[in-house]
């Protein structure tokens, strides 16, 4: 009986995060619903889509914060068509139009600073404070972004040089491309920018309270509530039309949700088992003589591959932390070392992944051939596992911590 209530025990242990991904979907809803985010990505792009050094820049920057704070990660593929058609008319090609709106995003997801999830889950699962440790994170981020972005701004310059584009003659394999016309112009109004500052400085807010007040996920679900609510209001929502916008929203991450909870049953099953600590015991002993240097390094590594196995980030945190946590304890690593081991070692495989159901979104409505896709994207997903080396490294040496 008890191992098949640890599905509802799972549930049960997972549900604050479960209630704060829902909210989270939600609030996107709310965002979405508004025209704030479609009003400023538009904005941007139209502004700047001449200047091509800049157009990386900001937009490559732009999609990055919406990526760390898990605003805009799934829903990228949606504006990936106007990468595309900003790519034909800069003459770039297919790749370099996916790669702005795309990698940009996940620049800034790759090394989360907000994101509940993967982030706050695994901070959670680790008993650390959600969200800390965020000054290294935050150089983790500054510079994943710079990479991102010059690695992008040099493959431009190669395509008018003698080597030419990846896609070969054909800079454009999709059939289903919008007319350069479509882009058009949409509204960026002041109601727009008013919910936009609403919901950066609730953020900081609730940063604060997580820095300073000890602040859980419980809070920022309530801060979710709260952005939604107002941003409504605002956008002169009735009250009706918010809820069930907001309930739509939560709709759609249920079965992301629920996942976390399903997941999160196996962690209770070992434990309950008494098979979590025959599993760190048996680490312990292969990984005996390593200096906690060369640990955090193999659990970096070890999470680059078993995320082509388990392609969701928060389904292989809910499995990995738990082994990883104790066994960090173990090896003298900070659990906030090993925590972001997962996170950039799923950050390195995520745009190379197969199993991603996000990058093959990106791919098909990009027309871009995946074995071409790889060839332009791994020595940038080589830089940013250098990257992850020496910031595991650092973190290892400053025996970083909670704060």
């Amino acid at each position: 009986m008890e191992f098949f209530t640890a599905i509802e025990q799972g549930m049960i242990d997972s549900s604050s995060i479960i209630f704060l991904i829902l909210f989270t979907g939600g609030l996107i809803a709310i965002l979405e619903e508004t025209g704030a985010i479609h009003g400023l990505i538009h904005n941007v792009v139209n502004k700047f889509r001449k200047r091509q050094l800049l157009f990386v820049i900001i937009v490559g920057a732009i999609f990055s914060i919406l990526g760390t704070t898990g605003i805009v990660v799934n829903s990228v593929i949606g504006f990936i068509p106007l990468g595309i058609i900003v790519a034909r008319s800069l003459k770039w090609d297919a790749v370099v139009g996916a790669a702005v709106i795309y990698l940009g995003t996940y620049a800034g997801f790759n090394a989360t600073l907000l994101s509940p999830s993967p982030l706050g889950l695994s901070q959670k699962i680790a008993e650390i404070p959600m969200f800390s440790g965020i000054g290294l994170r935050l150089a983790i981020y500054i510079c994943f972004l710079i990479a991102t972005i010059a690695y992008i701004y040099f493959y431009i310059k190669r395509l008018h040089s003698e080597k030419g584009s990846l896609l070969g003659k054909e800079w454009f394999p999709s059939k289903a491309l919008l007319n350069e016309d479509d882009v058009g112009e949409v509204a960026f109004t002041l109601q727009h920018k008013l919910i936009l500052i609403v919901t950066g400085v609730s953020i900081l807010g609730y940063l604060a309270g997580a820095l300073w007040l000890k602040w859980s996920d419980i809070q920022m679900a309530g801060t979710f509530v709260f952005i939604s609510i107002i941003s409504g209001l605002i956008a002169r929502m009735g009250a009706n039309s918010i809820s069930k916008t907001f309930l739509m929203g939560c709709q759609r991450l249920v079965y992301g949700a629920l996942i976390v909870g399903m997941a999160r049953c196996i962690s209770v099953i070992l434990t309950s088992g008494k098979l979590l600590d025959t599993i760190v015991y048996a680490l312990s002993h292969l990984l005996h003589g390593l200096s906690p240097v060369f640990g955090a390094i193999g659990m970096f590594i070890t999470s680059i591959l078993l995320h082509f196995v388990i392609s969701s980030g928060s389904g292989e945190s809910v499995v990995f932390i738990p082994i990883l946590a104790p066994l960090a304890d173990l090896m003298h690593i900070t659990r906030q070392v090993a925590v972001e081991a997962v996170m950039l070692g799923e950050g390195v495989a995520n745009c190379i992944n197969p199993t991603s159901g996000v990058l093959m979104g990106v791919l098909v409505a990009s027309g871009i051939p995946y074995f071409k896709w790889v060839r332009f994207m791994a020595p940038l997903a080589l830089i940013w596992f250098v990257i992850g080396l020496i910031f595991i490294t650092i973190g290892v040496l400053i025996h970083w911590g909670p704060v």
